[in-house]
């Protein structure tokens, strides 16, 4: 994943808020189920196939204090992960799709 590219969550994916700010995310298609803290949910939540991965890290980097350095390398992983599972596709470039 690049940091051009504008992850979109699957509409299908259901996330379950908890009271300590952590997340359950389930994909009755495929019955798996992933648990994130707070920064995990903070991605989901803008991940809305307009903003970039590096618009997602810059905003996640003003919004919780002490950031890593690694940070992007992180986020990226996370995201690679869930696309892997299928709770995240990548939305096309129309430019590039109409081309």
């Amino acid at each position: 994943m690049n940091n051009s590219d504008k992850p979109i969550a699957n509409p299908i994916v259901v996330l379950r808020e908890e009271f300590d700010d952590w997340a359950v995310l389930f994909n009755p298609d495929t019955a798996d189920a992933v648990g994130t803290n707070p920064v995990g949910v903070a991605v989901w939540k803008r991940m809305d196939g307009r903003r970039s991965l590096g618009d997602i890290v810059s905003e996640i980097k003003a919004s919780f204090t002490d950031t890593p350095d690694a940070a992007f390398e992180e986020i990226a992983s996370f995201v690679n992960t869930l696309a892997e599972k299928g709770f995240v596709g990548l939305e096309a470039d129309r430019k590039a799709a109409n081309a």
